[in-house]
């Protein structure tokens, strides 16, 4: 794999204006901290890999997201990385560079996403015995975005029993309206482009 990506050069040109400084930025960023971290593009993303991936950036119509693969393992202190909201990062909402960490902070994130992909401190999966999920019904209001959408409904239709359940579980364990509004918006989108709701941790 190249270290950089001529599709990653398309993508940023076809980004929206505000987000392109932002995306050139964590681009040599991320290149500054080590000439082994080489460019792809996954699921439509410009991807950051060494051994795995380990950041991600993605562009939207008016903010952008930047993230790291493993952030759950990332050492914090400043608590500055955010829970996943659909957003595709660890920061939240990014429609300027102030509203990301400083160079420095970034750097550090940087090198230890490295570190966790390093062989000898990969984690080996574990299989864990569950017990059969009750069956969960199906949400109206979800039913009825899909029905408004015909390419997520006809892309819903087509998904594994387990993926379906993942969506609605998503909605339906949201703790606000507001949330589960803006999920509802999020699940949309992703279903008609054929993505399952945790297509950003799923191997290529």
């Amino acid at each position: 794999m190249e270290q950089y990506d001529s599709r990653v050069d398309a993508y940023i040109g076809k980004s929206a204006d505000f987000a392109q400084p932002i995306l050139k930025h964590l681009r040599q960023l991320v290149h500054s901290v080590s000439p082994l971290l080489t460019e792809t593009m996954k699921w439509g993303f410009p991807f950051f890999d060494y051994n795995g991936s380990v950041c991600q950036m993605a562009a939207f119509k008016e903010h952008m997201g930047f993230g790291f693969w493993k952030q759950s393992q990332l050492n914090d202190p400043g608590k500055l990385i955010k829970p996943e909201d659909g957003t595709a990062g660890s920061f939240g909402k990014i429609m300027s560079l102030s509203d990301l960490p400083s160079d420095e902070i970034l750097v550090d994130f940087i090198k230890q996403a490295m570190l966790l992909n390093e062989p000898a401190n990969k984690k080996p999966a574990v299989k864990k015995e569950t017990a059969p999920k009750a069956p969960i019904e199906m949400p109206t209001d979800f039913s009825d975005r899909l029905a408004h959408n015909p390419q997520a409904q006809a892309a819903y239709e087509k998904f594994s029993p387990s993926h379906k359940r993942e969506y609605m579980e998503w909605i339906v364990d949201a703790k606000s309206d507001a949330t589960r509004l803006k999920r509802l918006d999020t699940a949309i989108e992703w279903i008609a482009e054929g993505k399952s709701r945790h297509w950003k941790y799923q191997t290529p």
